[in-house]
């Protein structure tokens, strides 16, 4: 996997105090567990849907930047996917801290900002040269490019609500099911089948 978490988020999308109301937990006693049932919780919301909640920092490692340089939109479309694209796939991209690359010597360069620029509102979000410059040659070398960047929603404020009220529905599952298997004396039990439906709409595409 080329992508490496660099800095991780400082906080998460929903309080302690959040997930113990939605629990109907008054004491303080499973205070440590609760807190560590939403960080589970909100990864695999991320897993899920590809995305990053809480702000953090991210690094795409590349063998080459991509290529040929190839930018125009199909007839009849106003978007083009062109191949030399870096897609940053963690999303909302916030901003790029820095693109880093071997040149032939097998020394780091940093690309200037001015050289590229970045479509956040893309999901993915597409990272490619500006109008009249292309992507420099690279040492053929394995992970001769790093792209470094910044991907979050910001505060806890901002996450979408439907992914917070999956977070608690499934801090409540595990707070409610603490082992790997249960042994169920009162017939079956089967998932609400909205649930996962939550996240559907927050799924990130790479095609």
């Amino acid at each position: 996997m080329p992508l490496q978490l660099v800095t991780p988020p400082a906080g998460e999308p929903i309080s302690l105090a959040e997930a113990k109301l939605h629990l109907r937990v008054d004491g303080g006693d499973d205070d440590p567990l609760i807190g560590s049932l939403i960080t589970a919780a909100r990864q695999a919301a991320e897993t899920i849907t590809g995305r990053q909640l809480m702000t953090a920092r991210w690094r795409l490692v590349l063998d080459a930047f991509p290529g040929p340089l190839l930018m125009h939109a199909g007839s009849g479309s106003s978007f083009s996917l062109p191949a030399h694209a870096i897609l940053l796939a963690k999303c909302p991209v916030q901003s790029v801290v820095s693109v880093e690359y071997l040149d032939m010597n097998g020394t780091t360069q940093v690309l200037p900002a001015s050289d590229y620029v970045l479509d956040a509102a893309c999901e993915p979000a597409r990272l490619s040269p500006v109008f009249g410059k292309t992507w420099p040659p690279t040492l053929p070398q394995i992970g001769a490019v790093t792209v470094t960047f910044d991907a979050g929603y910001g505060s806890a404020s901002e996450v979408p609500e439907g992914l917070k009220s999956w977070i608690k529905l499934r801090v409540g599952s595990l707070y409610g099911h603490r082992e790997e298997m249960a042994v169920l004396s009162r017939g079956r039990i089967d998932p609400l089948p909205f649930v996962d439906g939550l996240l559907d709409g927050f799924k990130v595409s790479l095609v």
